[in-house]
């Protein structure tokens, strides 16, 4: 397994403070996404940003390969509806809990 580091980036920078209620609703369904890919182990962390510059999401997630990373960011509901984009890069997880 390889980790990966993916980052949420939202439509603009005010995003947190002005997301329209579809833009929410967008959000909620962003979030029990990643919430089951958690829960099955295959993202290992993940949330907001509070950048001065403006807010982003960030994850960490363990797949085989990069190709496996990308469709799982890609898939995320808040990136199929265009309301967000993706960065996916590889991670070397030095200091990585891990459970059984």
């Amino acid at each position: 397994m390889k980790t990966w580091l993916i980052r949420i980036i939202p439509p603009r920078p005010t995003f947190h403070q002005d997301a329209t209620v579809p833009e929410q609703d967008q959000m909620n369904a962003h979030s029990l996404y990643w919430k089951d890919l958690f829960d099955r182990g295959v993202c290992l962390f993940g949330g907001p940003v509070f950048d001065p510059g403006g807010v982003y999401g960030l994850l960490a997630i363990a797949t085989e390969n990069e190709a496996e990373a990308r469709a799982l960011a890609e898939a995320d509901p808040s990136v199929t509806s265009r309301l967000n984009r993706v960065e996916v890069a590889e991670m070397n997880a030095v200091f990585l809990n891990k459970t059984s």
